[in-house]
Formats: C-alpha cells, structure tokens, sequence
C-alpha cells in the first residue's frame, strides 16, 4: 500500500489542504493518506495554536466525505515534541507493509536540513511528495549535498494555485470579515456553532 502522510496544526483545516492531499493522492498513486494532526510542533513553539479540542473535530468534519482520508492519533497520543522523523518511526512500525509517501511544501523541502535528525526522516520514507507554492525556490543541488539520496526520493505534485492559509481565516474570524467560503461546509458550521476562533470566545495556546 503506498500511504501518504501529511502533517500539520490545522488550524483550521481548509480547502486549500483538502484540494493539495486530493492532487498528492491522485498524481502519487496514494491508495490512503494519513492526516497527522499535531498537538505541539517543535518548529512553532512559542506560536498560539487553538487547542486539540477545537482542531481534531474539524479536522474530522473535513474528512468526512473523502474515503481516502483518515486521522492518525500517532502524535496525539504520545508526549512532545513530536518529531517528525519519530513520527514516521512509528507509522512504518503500524503500517510494515506500506510505502511512506511523507507529503510536504516546498517550503518545508528548502528547509528540511534544519529540521531534527533530517537524514533520520529521509532513511524512513519511500518518496517526499511535495507541494509546490507560489515563489518557494528550492536548490535541489544544495539540497542532495546536504541529504544524500533525497533527489532521488522528491517526487513534486503539480497543484492549483491555492493562496489560502489558515492564518488569514483565523484573522478573517478576529476581525468579523467573510471566511465561509475557505473551508468546508461542515467545518464552517462547526466554527459559526461554537463560537470558535473569535478572542472572546476561544483561549488559544
């Protein structure tokens, strides 16, 4: 089984992560791919992330109606910080048989050697499957002089434009402006019911 992984805060999961793990799927052949939602990232400690409690159940709501797409607890249910070169350790040791697909932007490529243990996290997967984003200029040269063998091991998704992040929904939601049609229906809903993401109603950290 070849098993994507993708990670992140998701905070709130939106359309445009829906629409970049749809083309990572279909153009990589993934037959699943895992949601890894993180609780504490190490590379954004000391950043306000709304708590799990608000995270996981929109995360859920956004997954609901692609068969292809699940949530691991991987790093939920254990102690930070939560590598992700550990993170893939433990999926291998749960899925044996599977090729790990580690599904990440280009962003994220150019600075992966800064990254814990980046040659640890190369040695684990079968591909990197990477989104590319609009000015994410990545020296690949530099990069396999850095980390032998990951040339080998990128594999790029050619993906719509989708200049959506959460940050601004979240900014949007702050400042009372329209943020519906960014996310999915559901995962709207859930946010207008709850109150969630406006200062007064949702304690972030």
């Amino acid at each position: 089984m070849r098993l994507g992984v993708f990670g992140g805060t998701f905070d709130p999961p939106h359309l445009g992560h829906l629409i970049l793990a749809a083309e990572a799927a279909d153009q990589l052949r993934l037959e699943r791919v895992l949601w890894v939602i993180t609780p504490d990232p190490p590379h954004k400690f000391g950043r306000a992330i709304s708590p799990l409690a608000v995270r996981l159940p929109l995360l859920e709501a956004a997954l609901t109606s692609e068969p292809r797409f699940s949530i691991s607890r991987v790093d939920v249910d254990r102690p930070g910080p939560q590598y992700a070169v550990d993170t893939l350790r433990l999926l291998a040791e749960e899925f044996p048989n599977a090729e790990l697909v580690y599904l990440l932007g280009g962003d994220s490529l150019r600075d992966l050697p800064l990254w814990y243990d980046p040659q640890g996290l190369l040695a684990q997967v079968n591909e990197l499957g990477v989104m590319r984003r609009p000015g994410d200029e990545v020296d690949m040269a530099r990069l396999e002089s850095i980390l032998p063998g990951i040339m080998a091991k990128t594999r790029f998704v050619d993906s719509p434009l989708i200049e959506i992040a959460s940050s601004d929904i979240r900014e949007r939601l702050r400042n009372g402006k329209h943020y519906a049609y960014f996310l999915p229906e559901r995962v709207h809903e859930l946010i207008e019911q709850n109150g969630w993401y406006r200062e007064t109603s949702l304690s972030r950290g």
